[in-house]
């Protein structure tokens, strides 16, 4: 018998990895916090390095003073985004899953972004009349004095860079792309996915009061619906900055 003759040793099946590719929902969650972690320490960060360079005390109050200015904000922002992509390429390295298919970096079909961009329009302009009719505001006042402050201090394009690019991409690879793919495939599935993942980048914009909050969430779960029809996280990068790049643009030299 082959199995007792030494020129032919048994064969030794070793058991298959069955260890998931994907984080699912509490992996998800612990690892989103750390990612969350990581690019707060990557805005602060930039804030702190300022602090240092100009010689002032390293205080909260300084803190304020420097994050308040146009400039460091931008920068702040955009330091977000590599400290974020850091912390999500290393979660997805433990699995030993490819980057670009966890985040389904896939560039998506022309009339898959003219649908989103079609949907994304109807939904804020939705907004836009709601606000007109209730006398409120269309834009946050700090957001509109931030802006016109940073393109008379000469910080337009910096601050153009950091919300039109650097934040949709830290955000959208956190919500859409991290988040949404772990979710997903657990209990929750696709809708709780979205939901879920909306109600987080909704958390991240706490500075707006409940109204505006509101108007994120119905946006982040436009983008949710988006991320999961076209199987595409470029899809959402895309339409996240064309909705903050109008944003920025008609308030620093339209708005009145």
């Amino acid at each position: 018998m082959d199995t007792l003759n030494p020129d032919h040793p048994p064969l030794i099946m070793t058991p298959a990895d069955h260890r998931p590719d994907v984080w699912k929902f509490w992996g998800t969650a612990l690892w989103g916090l750390l990612i969350f972690a990581a690019m707060f320490v990557g805005q602060i960060g930039a804030i702190l390095l300022l602090v240092v360079l100009r010689g002032i005390p390293i205080n909260m109050a300084s803190i304020q003073i420097v994050g308040s200015e146009p400039q460091a904000l931008a920068l702040s922002v955009t330091m977000g985004l590599p400290a974020t992509l850091v912390a999500v390429w290393l979660a997805i390295r433990i699995k030993k899953t490819s980057f670009v298919d966890y985040l389904a970096l896939r560039w998506p079909a022309w009339t898959q972004i003219l649908f989103g961009a079609v949907g994304l329009i109807l939904l804020v302009v939705a907004w836009e009349a709601m606000s007109r009719s209730l006398g409120r505001e269309a834009t946050p006042g700090f957001m509109t004095d931030l802006l016109k402050s940073g393109r008379d201090k000469g910080a337009a394009l910096l601050l153009l860079f950091a919300f039109s690019v650097a934040a949709p991409m830290s955000e959208e690879v956190l919500a859409r792309g991290f988040l949404y793919r772990g979710w997903s495939a657990s209990f929750l599935r696709v809708p709780g996915a979205i939901i879920l993942s909306s109600l987080v980048w909704t958390g991240v914009h706490l500075q707006y009061d409940m109204y505006f909050l509101a108007e994120v969430f119905t946006i982040g779960v436009w983008f949710g619906y988006m991320r999961y029809r076209a199987n595409s996280l470029w899809l959402t990068v895309v339409l996240h900055a064309l909705n903050n790049m109008t944003a920025v643009v008609l308030t620093m030299w339209l708005g009145s």
